[in-house]
């Protein structure tokens, strides 16, 4: 079972940013909610801070971060400050 710790996260390369536009957009205003991915997530984080985390570790993610979430994972969402996302699910 992936972790917290299996988490990627970069800062794109302009192809890479340039691809993630096409995606759509996903947005939530400040909360925390439990959820598990049934297939892998990259996603470019536009706005807001996020921390991500299991029973182990955290990662806090913000503006420009390009992440990935491994199929499997299951983790608990604190948005600190209100999310904007391009998203793509494989």
């Amino acid at each position: 079972m992936p972790t917290v710790k299996d988490v990627q996260v970069k800062k794109p390369s302009p192809d890479q940013q340039t691809e993630c536009e096409n995606w759509p957009i996903w947005s939530k205003e400040a909360c925390t909610f439990d959820w598990s991915y049934t297939e892998t997530e990259t996603c470019l984080i536009l706005e807001g801070q996020v921390t991500v985390s299991d029973a182990d570790t955290e990662v806090t993610l913000g503006e420009g971060d390009l992440v990935i979430f491994p199929t499997g994972l299951e983790c608990t969402w604190q948005i600190t400050k209100p999310v904007r996302k391009h998203y793509n699910f494989s």
